[in-house]
């Protein structure tokens, strides 16, 4: 092996890591449909062109009035106002109100000119067809909402790099925006290592194993906004490896080869980023526990991770390091990155850990009356058992030596 690249068998820090992916660039920007946009990461910031509403309209349903025509009305009290016509919906009034008259209005009705408040139908009284006692007084805008009020026109009502949630496709269908514009999903190949993997559909032979890493994997490159591309099976085989990931990067913005930093496969995989022009090498180790051995390369503009085989190491190791290039990638900006729900839990067992790295704990979540707790799945990393158990991951920090059972701690959930 080259000696510039095996020299620097030095495990990086994770915080440096989170800072490499900033070397990395997004995804060009498409339109799409707004029926498609959901989970989407939006590619440029949106200014109204309207003001919504674009009318003075009601919020409840009941009259609408001058507001001093029910100065200091009271149950013992009332106003007596003449009733002139009803608010038809979708349609512009076409009456007027003036002092001492009134109009009945439905939830989301148009004011009619005169108007200034409306008063809700459970603080009036109905006398006749023609005529409503007002039991309770109102201000000006009572029960009314402006011109502009929800969203004015000009105003910046979304940023770019924000996540597309259903409440966003709302606004856009408000602002009568039917394509929107989206950064593309980047594309990452998710590649298995190993002479003992062999397809999900064939029964393996002893000391065989099937690939249960490349679907864990393209899961969670899908649940990330990445589009999984699924590349196979290679062997342990420099030559093997080599083409495999060439014809990866041909098609993709990452490339992730599980089992890629195994001893031997590690060094293929040293290599192999060697192998291709204008290729940097970031990472050989990491400080992190499961996951130390972590590769890191940037070939062009492409990233190339080589990742533990173990499958449970493997699922941490994307979800604390992976995970996060795919969102920046995407587009999505800084302050709407990792926004996963995080958990106070009450700590059930002891944890060992060791100064100069930082351990990532699998724990089960349970509920005991009102408080909640974390229980620790210590099995061994190749457990696919704890994989399936885990609720969240607890991180001991780098300066930490444990942490003591009943200790609070926070639980990232998955």
């Amino acid at each position: 092996m080259n000696k510039k690249f095996k020299k620097i068998f030095k495990a990086t820090s994770y915080k440096d890591i989170l800072e490499q992916i900033a070397a990395f660039p997004h995804v060009e920007k498409e339109t799409v449909p707004l029926e498609n946009c959901l989970d989407r990461v939006l590619a440029e910031d949106i200014e109204s062109d309207i003001d919504l509403p674009d009318f003075k309209r009601s919020t409840v349903d009941g009259y609408a009035v001058q507001s001093n025509s029910t100065l200091d009305a009271s149950r013992s009290v009332p106003a007596c106002l003449n009733v002139v016509g009803t608010v038809a919906m979708s349609m512009p009034p076409d009456i007027s109100v003036t002092p001492g008259n009134a109009a009945r209005i439905p939830t989301g009705g148009m004011l009619p000119d005169g108007c200034d408040s409306v008063v809700m139908t459970e603080h009036t009284q109905l006398l006749d067809q023609a005529t409503i006692e007002v039991l309770k007084s109102c201000i000006p805008l009572q029960n009314v909402t402006e011109i502009g009020e929800d969203v004015g026109k000009g105003r910046q009502v979304l940023t770019k790099g924000k996540r597309i949630k259903p409440p966003e496709m709302g606004l856009f269908a408000a602002l009568g925006i039917s394509m929107v514009p989206v950064f593309k999903q980047p594309v990452v190949a998710v590649i298995s290592s190993g002479d003992e993997i062999v397809p999900v559909n064939t029964e393996p032979h002893l000391a065989q194993l099937r690939d249960v890493n490349g679907y864990l994997l393209m899961g969670m490159v899908r649940k990330a906004g990445g589009i999984p591309l699924y590349m196979g099976i290679v062997r342990d085989d420099f030559e093997e490896i080599f083409q495999r990931c060439r014809k990866a990067l041909l098609q993709a913005e990452v490339v992730v080869l599980s089992g890629g930093c195994s001893i031997g496969t590690g060094d293929f995989s040293l290599e192999v980023i060697k192998a291709f022009p204008h290729s940097q090498l970031f990472a050989y180790g990491v400080s992190i526990n499961p996951g130390k051995p972590t590769i890191l390369g940037k070939i062009g503009t492409k990233a190339f991770w080589g990742l533990p085989g173990r499958t449970a190491a493997a699922m941490l190791t994307f979800f604390v390091m992976v995970r996060p290039l795919i969102e920046k990638m995407s587009g999505l900006s800084l302050e709407y990155r990792d926004t996963l729900h995080r958990l106070p839990a009450i700590l059930c067992q002891n944890i060992g850990s060791a100064r100069g790295r930082i351990d990532f704990i699998c724990v089960k979540i349970t509920h005991d009356s009102d408080q909640t707790y974390a229980h620790p799945i210590l099995g061994k990393s190749k457990s696919i058992h704890t994989m399936v158990e885990t609720d969240g991951i607890i991180k001991v920090d780098i300066d930490s030596e444990g942490l003591d059972s009943g200790t609070e701690v926070e639980v990232i959930m998955l």
